[in-house]
């Protein structure tokens, strides 16, 4: 890890990012949103090693929110990405439908690791106790894919 500010990607400034096949995270946030950020960012290593079986399923309960109608999410780099879907991309499994699983899966390390409240935290309670569920059963006990 290395502090990197003026952080930015295509879309202006971030609060980090991760490069995945260099085994690198550049951080840019402050000490209040660290502990957050950090999850976040590590657990982009654990879902290019989750394997697929984890991953679908971690797409199917998205799907299910979707179809009815969860709005929110929890983190803005998942949320920008949800409201950035076209109606085909689940199904065709498209980069964009792929980049909002995995910002949505690391999103949700971050709340359930966080363990704190936030404003990005928007998602419905509802879709909050299935993701908790699944995390649960799948993640829950087990060594992380790092």
């Amino acid at each position: 890890m290395l502090g990197a500010p003026g952080l930015r990607d295509g879309r202006g400034l971030v609060h980090a990012g991760s490069f995945v096949p260099a085994r690198r995270i550049a951080l840019a946030c402050g000490p209040g949103e660290l502990g957050r950020i950090v999850v976040h960012e590590l657990f982009h290593f654990v879902w290019v090693r989750l394997g697929n079986r984890r991953r679908w399923g971690w797409q199917d309960l998205l799907r299910r929110e979707i179809r009815r109608g969860a709005r929110g999410e929890l983190g803005w780099s998942a949320e920008w990405r949800k409201w950035d879907l076209r109606r085909a991309d689940p199904a065709g499994r498209t980069r964009r439908w792929r980049e909002y699983c995995c910002e949505s899966f690391c999103d949700t390390a971050a709340w359930i690791y966080g363990g704190r409240r936030h404003a990005e935290f928007t998602l419905s309670a509802e879709a909050r106790v299935g993701r908790r569920m699944w995390w649960d059963a799948e993640m829950g006990g087990r060594g992380l894919p790092v």
